[in-house]
């Protein structure tokens, strides 16, 4: 039985305290971080890129700032040694959260798609698709999306993630369908003008 500075683990102020920190460390946990993270091929090489980046240059360099801030003396009005310990936080967290991200990874590899091997005229994840709504003021004007993973979302380059209404509404659609989207301003029906898997 472990005592803390003569504290009898039974007391209520002890039992408390633990529990609480207990109960926060189990409600804290990120349990959407343990799901399967699909990703592309693409998506899954740039992740890895950027952590290999943080490891063997970034970080390295932010600790021999550090070292050198810390042996100029008082730490406590040094600047270069304040922002150093930040900015080396800001990285371990994000070295944390990319390997996370990459030990549930599950790369979606189309090549058979590609190849002419599957049916490449159905949508799943890694599709480009062209749509057009069918009625209202755009209706007719083109929309060229591509399905990829939560971390590879690009909105300019038109990538939207596969848990996203559009992408939820499209997948296992083939080309051709017309299927409803939920918009701002209500239902919208848009057919499915072209499906590749580039």
């Amino acid at each position: 039985m472990v005592r803390l500075a003569g504290i009898e683990p039974t007391t209520p102020w002890f039992v408390a305290k633990y529990s609480i920190q207990l109960s926060y460390s189990r409600n804290s946990h990120n349990y959407a971080m343990e799901e399967k993270n699909y990703i592309t091929p693409a998506g899954h090489e740039r992740i890895k890129a950027e952590l290999l980046q943080l490891l063997n240059l970034d970080r390295p360099e932010v600790v021999k700032v550090v070292h050198w801030a810390a042996s100029n003396g008082d730490r406590s009005e040094n600047g270069d040694y304040i922002y150093g310990k930040k900015r080396l936080r800001e990285i371990d967290r994000r070295i944390r959260f990319l390997n996370k991200r990459l030990e549930f990874a599950v790369v979606v590899d189309n090549s058979s798609r590609k190849s002419g091997e599957s049916d490449a005229e159905q949508i799943f994840f890694g599709a480009t698709v062209t749509y057009a709504p069918l009625e209202g003021p755009e209706a007719s004007k083109e929309t060229r999306i591509t399905i990829v993973g939560v971390d590879e979302v690009d909105l300019d380059k038109g990538h939207v993630s596969w848990v996203s209404p559009i992408a939820k509404a499209l997948i296992k659609a083939r080309l051709g369908d017309c299927v409803y989207i939920q918009t701002p301003n209500g239902p919208c029906e848009i057919e499915i003008l072209d499906v590749q898997y580039l």
